[in-house]
């Protein structure tokens, strides 16, 4: 573990050189589990997935029509002797001169090598002997419409990589290899609570200088994105003790302890304080808006990864996006995530500081030439939740910008749906 992370401290760092502390601290991977198809959905793939069988398993029709040996233009009329089914194959040998029915999915017959479509064919021998004629004989290509067995993947080849989190469309390729199951990496444990005298329960009456638990319930639905297992302790009150002891069990139990507010530089803000006497504190400055009281430490034996991040709820999520996710996603074994960054068009003039990383809440469209539009939510307060209720993306703007006029270039950040 590189110790120079914890060299940093006090210091107000940029955005990329805290990225960089955490990334030469993440973790491996969590151990694995196996478990069972209908059950694989978000979770991170631990071993590489083989296919056991060609797909498709046999050379197939790829639309409904004729199967047939194609031998060029001169030939324009067949004899129809029987029909392959999804399911139900033809069988025997197709002579030179004559074609099969065939639905899509069903396998070639032996002895053919093209297909014809349907709507390109003509029909004919009512009470005799069924044919087939191609009007257009010289559009047919000899292999046309036809899926070759494993072209899409072949026997022994990797279907599925380690380290990838499964949406529905790799559960349905697994189904298709006949997996019923697969090795996935274990849902990390995180501990979260919020701390504050002012925080107050949801459901709970509202004291007169207080203000309801926003961030915790922000974070969880933002862990549970992240299929996380989620230790909910609730609200601690700003006291060095109730803070400290919360740590000590969390860094027994969690494989990651995550808190909001208490990390900023207020005589009540205890958090920092605790952290230090828990274990070690990395940073808690960040050149950023929203987002700059952020905790980053290591806690107790285990050197469990905690981070603070601010009270206020608009900031608490950009730091979570920036800083906790990559972690969490390394932690899964997630290997072939990045954080998506788009360019887009400014419509409107928007704000910055030189010397910091601005993320403010936006709104993205494309226009009739594939261009992407961005302007802002509007007020950019980092406690305004509706700001991040409004947006579907993050306008990042670099420490080396004061401002953005209208009809300059910035980097999105697009909220994954």
């Amino acid at each position: 573990m590189d110790a120079s992370c914890f060299d940093h401290d006090e210091r107000l760092l940029g955005v990329d050189e805290a990225a960089a502390a955490l990334r030469k601290l993440f973790p491996s991977p969590m151990a694995s589990e196996r478990l069972p198809l209908a059950s694989l959905l978000g979770r991170v793939l631990a071993t590489d997935i083989r296919s056991p069988i060609d797909v498709p398993q046999n050379t197939n029709a790829a639309l409904d029509g004729v199967a047939l040996a194609w031998s060029g233009p001169e030939r324009s009329r067949f004899d129809i002797v029987g029909e392959s089914l999804a399911g139900c194959r033809h069988d025997g040998l197709v002579a030179d001169g004559h074609a099969v029915r065939i639905t899509t999915g069903a396998p070639l017959p032996a002895g053919t090598d093209t297909v014809i479509m349907q709507e390109q064919l003509e029909f004919g021998g009512d009470g005799g002997s069924p044919w087939v004629a191609i009007p257009r004989p010289q559009a047919v290509r000899r292999g046309q419409n036809v899926r070759h067995a494993g072209e899409d993947i072949a026997q022994g080849a990797t279907a599925i990589q380690a380290g990838t989190r499964l949406k529905s469309q790799h559960l349905g390729l697994l189904a298709s290899l006949g997996h019923t199951d697969a090795e996935v990496h274990r849902r990390p444990k995180v501990a979260l609570f919020s701390t504050g005298n002012e925080v107050t329960a949801p459901g709970q009456p509202l004291p007169r200088d207080g203000i309801y638990d926003a961030n915790r319930f922000s974070l969880l639905g933002l862990l549970a994105t992240l299929g996380c297992e989620v230790q909910d302790l609730g609200i601690l009150a700003d006291e060095p003790g109730s803070v400290e002891q919360a740590l000590a069990l969390a860094a027994g139990e969690a494989d990651m302890v995550l808190t909001s507010g208490g990390v900023s530089v207020g005589q009540a803000d205890w958090v920092r304080h605790a952290l230090r006497s828990s274990g070690r504190l990395c940073f808690w400055r960040i050149a950023m808006r929203p987002g700059k009281p952020l905790a980053f430490g290591l806690l107790g034996e285990r050197t469990v990864p905690f981070f603070g991040l601010p009270g206020n709820p608009v900031a608490a999520m950009v730091a979570f996006l920036q800083f906790v996710q990559p972690w969490l996603r390394a932690l899964q074994g997630e290997t072939n995530w990045r954080q998506l960054r788009l360019k887009a068009i400014a419509d409107e003039a928007l704000s910055s500081r030189e010397g910091r990383t601005d993320y403010l809440r936006g709104i993205y469209v494309g226009d009739d030439r594939g261009r992407l539009h961005v302007r802002s939510t509007g007020q950019q307060g980092s406690g305004m939740l509706t700001s991040m209720v409004a947006a579907n993306c993050l306008i990042e703007i670099d420490p080396s910008r004061s401002a953005v006029a209208p009809g300059e270039t910035v980097t999105i950040q697009p909220f994954e749906s």
